[in-house]
C-alpha cells in the first residue's frame, strides 16, 4: 500500500470522532445549573456548589504500562425510566489500523498508537489514579466532567521501527466547562485536550482552550500526533464546522513539545 493511501486510511480510523458505540453519548450530558432563572435552583445545580449531587460509580481497573500505577474510569449512574433500575457506561477501546503495523519492527498489539491505549465510554465523568507504592488515590479532575477519550500507557510491550515504545504520561479529551452557557456540560460545548503526568496531575492544555478538537492523525515516522480542532472564532462556546480548522502537532516522545502547524 502506498504512503498516500496509508495516510488517508489512517485518517478514517484514528480520529476523535466516535465509532458506533461512542455515538450513543447523549447530547444532554449533565446539568450544572438551571436555565430557568430561578436563583435558588441555580444555586443547587451550580457545579461549584456542594449541593450538586451526581451519583457516580467506578468501572473496570485499567492496567497501565507503569507497574505501580492503575487507573479506573468513573461513570455517571443512569436510571432506566422503564423499571427504575440503574446502570453505568462500560469501557470500550479504540483499536489501531493494521496498515501501519504491517511494517517489520512495528507491533502495537492492537493499540491505537504504539505505547498508547485509548479508552472511552458512555457518561465517563472522571478517572481515578492509584499509586500502589504510596497507596494514594486521587481523581484527574476536581469536579465532574464529560470525558471523551483517555490515552494511557499500554500494558503490552509495543514496538515502533523495531524499538520498544514506552509512555509515562496520560492525555485526555474532555468537555470540562459549560462553554455555551446553556446550563449543561455536553457535546455542544468545546472539547478540550490536556496532558497529565505519571502522577495524574494536569500539566497543560495540548490544544488552546478556545478550540474544540474533533479528530487526529498519527505520524509513525516522527512519532507525532496531529490534532484537528475548530477555532471558536465567534466566542460563543460552541463547536461549528463553519469556523476555522487548525492543526496542532504533539511530539509523543516529549509531549511538552507541541505547536500549531496549520
Amino acid at each position: 500500500m502506498n504512503r498516500t493511501k496509508l495516510i488517508l486510511t489512517s485518517l478514517l480510523i484514528i480520529t476523535f470522532t466516535s465509532c458506533s458505540d461512542d455515538n450513543k453519548l447523549e447530547e444532554k450530558g449533565f446539568q450544572v445549573r438551571s436555565a430557568t432563572g430561578n436563583a435558588e435552583t441555580d444555586k443547587e445545580n451550580d457545579l461549584n456548589s456542594k449541593a450538586l449531587k451526581i451519583e457516580m460509580r467506578p468501572s473496570t481497573v485499567l492496567l497501565t504500562g507503569i507497574q505501580t500505577v492503575r487507573i479506573t474510569p468513573i461513570y455517571k449512574v443512569n436510571t432506566n425510566k422503564r423499571d427504575n433500575s440503574t446502570f453505568i457506561g462500560s469501557t470500550s477501546f479504540h483499536y489501531t489500523y493494521n496498515d501501519f503495523t504491517e511494517s517489520v519492527g512495528n507491533n502495537w498489539n492492537d493499540n491505537l498508537m504504539p505505547g498508547f491505549s485509548a479508552a472511552y465510554g458512555y457518561n465517563m465523568m472522571n478517572v481515578s489514579h492509584y499509586d500502589i507504592n504510596s497507596s494514594k488515590q486521587h481523581n484527574f479532575f476536581e469536579k465532574p466532567v464529560l470525558i471523551r477519550t483517555v490515552y494511557y500507557p499500554t500494558f503490552s510491550k509495543d514496538t515502533l521501527n523495531a524499538k520498544p515504545i514506552t509512555r509515562d504520561y496520560f492525555m485526555v479529551t474532555v468537555y470540562n466547562e459549560d462553554t455555551n452557557n446553556d446550563g449543561f456540560i455536553n457535546l455542544k460545548d468545546l472539547r478540550r485536550m490536556y496532558l497529565f503526568n505519571l502522577k495524574g496531575e494536569k500539566q497543560k492544555a495540548l490544544v488552546p482552550e478556545n478550540y474544540s478538537v474533533f479528530k487526529s492523525e498519527y505520524d509513525p515516522e516522527n512519532d507525532f500526533m496531529y490534532v484537528f480542532a475548530y477555532l471558536d472564532k465567534n466566542k460563543n462556546g460552541q463547536t461549528s464546522p463553519k469556523e476555522p480548522t487548525h492543526i496542532f502537532w504533539i511530539d509523543l516522545k516529549n509531549p511538552t513539545r507541541s505547536g500549531r502547524m496549520y
